[in-house]
Order: structure tokens, then C-alpha cells, then sequence
């Protein structure tokens, strides 16, 4: 089968791999359909994603169609279309034992610790599959992975109708946040560099924008919040100075969450954060959120079609990192597609 391996940072390669076959644990067999690219994956390719480890067959946003179940399969049945948990973890350490197997002590993710989407054919245990609705194509599909990120964030950041949220960054992964977001609270900042990206969010639901790269964030934090600062910030940019400028907009009390994998030096000021008794917290992943998601998408809550701007063939691989390095204003997202690769 074909399969997108990075051996190392830089250096993609179509490979030829050998088709899984099911075992005790991977009991479910899955031809794949669609894949997306996250920011993360382009992190592994350029080497700078601290989890990953090489080489490795990336992807984690993974669609596709149950081809063959082992003995005792009940959960899913042949012909089955259903999107992939990419959470592995083990069950019995501190964080599993707290229920947060996201962060789990011996965590394995499928396309960063242990080999992902990218290729025709996955096997996965049954409980890591999720029926997908008819009212989703295979590709728009991919989406609820971003979205399982956007729900983990807003609750880890305890989002309610009485906070004001400050979003730093409307990119894909700040625009998956804000349709969670808007579902939990009306006043919602959002701040980015791209004009463009900030009126599409005004449109999405956001209240008021703020372009940093001609305002000053905090003073217009504070203007639209009548000099209180905003109750909550997430910081889906992770920029060098990103996760400072969160800790500064926000105001007495409130909560900053931080997604960044970056493992650069960063400026951060302890008076800000003790002075205020900010909590700052980390969100990694997504903690059993597929659930949520799909029916969120089947009730209408949500609506992912169309969130997908190209799609490249699983063999064309290289033309699309290079595509998303070009830089291109007209990228949302990009997804492989798996057909007539035989």
C-alpha cells in the first residue's frame, strides 16, 4: 500500500508499505478516504513539533471506511464510514486514573509517537471508532478531529454566557475554537494579523476584532471590556509573544489557555499571572470529545461543509506541504484523498 513518511525533518517520501492485517487489539480494519493537514503535521515535516518522533507516517484527522472487523466487533460493521480517535493511552497512570487520558503519562498519537492516517489501509481498536453521519462528505469529514481540539479547549478554559473571551489567532485552528466558542458565550475578542481572517470571524459569530498588527491588543482589550480585560483568553496563534500578550489582556480572576508546542524561549512576567491569580492552563488534544462533536454536527450546532479549500492525492503529498509553505491566502484547509492510487 502507499504510504506519506517523513524520515526526518524535511524530507517526505512516498513509500510502499505493507497492508495491516487485524490482531487481538487492532480489530478493525479501515480503508482510508480522506486525511487532513494540521498545523501539526506541518510542525512534524519542518521539525518542529517537540512530540513527534521520526521516522513516521503522519496524520491524525482520518476518514474512511471499515473494510474488514475481527471476532467480537459489534460497535462498527463492514461498509461502515466513521472518523478515527487518534488518542492512545494506558489506562492505569495518574492522568488516566483522573480521566484525562489526553495527557496520559505514557500517551501515544497516532501520526505523531506511532504511525498515523496517511496511508490506503489503518487497523484500530473498535472503541477508537466513530460513526459518521450521512449529512457529512468523507473529506468535509476530517473536520471533526479540529473540532474535538476546539471543545477540549473551551472546556478546559470552563467557557460560560458570562465570560468574555479573548482569541488570539483565527487561523484553522482559532476558527474551529470560535464555533464552539459562540455556542457557550456572545462577547467574544477576536485578534489576528489578517484582516480578512477577522471580518470572516465578525461573521462567524465573533463581536469585536482587533488587527495587532496596526492596534494595541490590550488597550482595545480593555476598551471592549470597560477596562476589565477579558475573563478568558485562548491562545490559538502560539506566537513567540502570544501566550505574555494573553496574560496581560486578561482581567482579575480569569483563565488563560494555552495550545502552543512550541519549545522556544518565551517572555512571561510572574506579577501578571499572581497579582491577578490568572489560572493558566494547558489543552492538549482532545479528552473522548468525538462524541460530542458528531452529535453537535448531527443536531445542527455546528456545520463543517465545505471548511476544506484543496485537496491533493495521498501521492501528491509533497505538493501540498508545499503549497501550505507557500503561504497562499486562499488556504483553510487542505485534505489527501485516497482514490485511484492503486
Amino acid at each position: 500500500m502507499k504510504a506519506v513518511r517523513i524520515m526526518r525533518p524535511g524530507e517526505l517520501r512516498v513509500v510502499d508499505e505493507t497492508k495491516p492485517v487485524l490482531d487481538g487489539e487492532n480489530n478493525v480494519l479501515i480503508r482510508m478516504t480522506a486525511a487532513g493537514i494540521c498545523g501539526s503535521d506541518v510542525g512534524i515535516y519542518h521539525g518542529t513539533n517537540a512530540a513527534a518522533t521520526y521516522p513516521r507516517i503522519i496524520g491524525h484527522e482520518i476518514v474512511g471506511m471499515v473494510e474488514e472487523t475481527g471476532a467480537g466487533v459489534t460497535a462498527v460493521h463492514k461498509g461502515d464510514r466513521v472518523i478515527v480517535d487518534q488518542v492512545t493511552a494506558c489506562g492505569h497512570c495518574y492522568a488516566c486514573r483522573k480521566g484525562r487520558p489526553n495527557v496520559c503519562g505514557n500517551l501515544k498519537v497516532r501520526g505523531v509517537h506511532i504511525d498515523g492516517g496517511y496511508r490506503q489501509w489503518i487497523a484500530v481498536p473498535e472503541d477508537k471508532c466513530y460513526l459518521l453521519p450521512d449529512s457529512i462528505s468523507d473529506t468535509d469529514a476530517i473536520m471533526i478531529e479540529p473540532t474535538t481540539i476546539a471543545i477540549q479547549s473551551c472546556s478546559r478554559a470552563e467557557l460560560s454566557e458570562e465570560d468574555t473571551l479573548l482569541l488570539i489567532g483565527v487561523g484553522a485552528l482559532g476558527s474551529s475554537i470560535l464555533k464552539i466558542a459562540r455556542l457557550h458565550c456572545k462577547n467574544i475578542i477576536v485578534a489576528d494579523v489578517v484582516e480578512e481572517k477577522l471580518d470572516e470571524a465578525l461573521e462567524r459569530g465573533a463581536r469585536w476584532k482587533v488587527n495587532i498588527a496596526r492596534e494595541d491588543l490590550e488597550a482595545k482589550v480593555r476598551e471592549y471590556t470597560d477596562g476589565y480585560g477579558a475573563t478568558v483568553t485562548i491562545d490559538a496563534a502560539c506566537t513567540k509573544d502570544s501566550l505574555m500578550n494573553a496574560l496581560k489582556c486578561t482581567g482579575n480572576a480569569g483563565r488563560v489557555v494555552t495550545m502552543g508546542f512550541s519549545v522556544a524561549d518565551t517572555v512571561v512576567n510572574q506579577f501578571v499571572i499572581t497579582s491577578k491569580e490568572l489560572d493558566v492552563r494547558g489543552s492538549r488534544l482532545q479528552n473522548r470529545k468525538f462524541g460530542e462533536a458528531i452529535e453537535l454536527l448531527k443536531s445542527g450546532q455546528i456545520d463543517l461543509n465545505g471548511a476544506v479549500s484543496h485537496t491533493f492525492k495521498l501521492t501528491d503529498a509533497q505538493k501540498a506541504f508545499d503549497f501550505i509553505d507557500s503561504r497562499d491566502p486562499s488556504i483553510r484547509k487542505i485534505a489527501l484523498t485516497f482514490e485511484d492510487l492503486d
